[in-house]
């Protein structure tokens, strides 16, 4: 049985790839030590999630409580497992711009030189590992800002004949431009995952996501748009829209259809390669739109008011071309659309989120 190593276990992204490669035979190390919590508070804590993976596969699940900028305790770690282990994915992260700012020493050194112990604990031990990381969009900084945008009644949308019309590919620059402290470290991160691969010839990958999204998002106010936008639908949790009239683009990706690319990765990988990770055309939304489907969906009204500050390096239009993945692997495809990802986070999470909500006011 070979090993996947899984770091951010208990994350989204992580617990979609423990549930996947565990239903699949593999046996499964998860690092998470739970620095979401300390991150974004208890609402986000993915304490629950850790526990579900424990009792859904009790026989091929090894939790470690770890932190992985400890660079001695990560090649102990990978030692014990060594040349088992046949797939790394690295889902560990500080995931917020907005609270990188707050501790940029703790952003940087999670997201830059937690990745580093990672590689090198792969590098040292498991070389031939596939070792697959979640970047994101935002290492592009601003930059997808200067497209030359058109304002519709509900979105800010790009001209049907510009090259990005289909969605930005991974030809767009990712320097000179404003990333916000959380989009440098992650650059640095994505940097150094490519220089492994080509330097060392390891087999590495890295997705630069866009709203990566699931029934399993720990959704809170600075990370999750998606899923903290339906939880607060639900519990009647006043939420805050952020510059650009609320038309805003974003596409959302579901973790089952990330996950499944990284398995295409898994099987038939090479070294070094970059691929822009999102919704597609497939699955976007502008936070008006968004809106409304969860209001729809719920059968309840937000309560939300307007500030014209957007955040600092947010993005305008953002939807992902995944052209070369889809290159690479024609064999993927895309499962969910906006409104079967957000349906489904609904029906598998309202229950939770209400007995939160009334624990809450209750005091409990």
């Amino acid at each position: 049985m070979s090993v996947v190593v899984v770091t951010g276990s208990a994350g989204l992204i992580g617990s979609e790839a423990v549930a996947y490669f565990a239903e699949r035979g593999h046996e499964i190390v998860g690092i998470d030590n739970n620095f979401r919590q300390q991150f974004f508070g208890a609402d986000a804590s993915t304490e629950w999630n850790r526990l579900s993976l424990a009792s859904r596969f009790p026989r091929n699940y090894t939790h470690v409580a770890a932190d992985i900028r400890d660079a001695d305790a990560m090649s102990e770690l990978f030692a014990k497992y060594g040349k088992k282990i046949a797939l790394v994915i690295h889902a560990a992260a500080q995931p917020s711009h907005d609270w990188a700012a707050s501790d940029p020493q703790m952003d940087f050194t999670v997201n830059a030189n937690g990745t580093l112990s990672i590689l090198e604990a792969t590098r040292r031990h498991a070389p031939e590992a596939v070792f697959i990381f979640t970047s994101t969009n935002k290492v592009y900084g601003d930059a997808p800002n200067e497209l030359p945008l058109v304002e519709l009644e509900t979105r800010w949308e790009i001209d049907r004949a510009h090259p990005y019309w289909e969605g930005i590919d991974e030809r767009l620059r990712i320097d000179q431009s404003k990333h916000s402290l959380f989009g440098a470290s992650k650059v640095a991160a994505d940097v150094l995952v490519q220089e492994y691969g080509r330097y060392f010839s390891m087999p590495t990958a890295v997705f630069r996501g866009g709203c990566l999204t699931g029934p399993n998002h720990s959704g809170t106010k600075l990370h999750g748009f998606l899923a903290y936008l339906l939880k607060c639908t639900v519990t009647a949790t006043p939420y805050q829209v952020f510059g650009y009239k609320g038309k805003q683009v974003r596409d959302n990706i579901h973790s089952h259809d990330l996950v499944s690319a990284f398995d295409h990765v898994f099987q038939s990988p090479r070294c070094g390669e970059v691929y822009n990770a999102g919704g597609t055309r497939f699955s976007n939304c502008s936070m008006i739109e968004a809106i409304a489907l969860c209001e729809e969906i719920s059968g309840r009204k937000l309560v939300w008011t307007y500030t014209e500050t957007n955040r600092i390096g947010d993005h305008i239009w953002y939807i992902s071309d995944m052209a070369k993945f889809r290159a690479h692997y024609p064999g993927w495809t895309q499962q969910y659309d906006l409104r079967s990802l957000t349906q489904e986070m609904f029906d598998k999470n309202v229950d939770r989120w209400l007995a939160e909500s009334e624990r809450e006011r209750a005091g409990v």
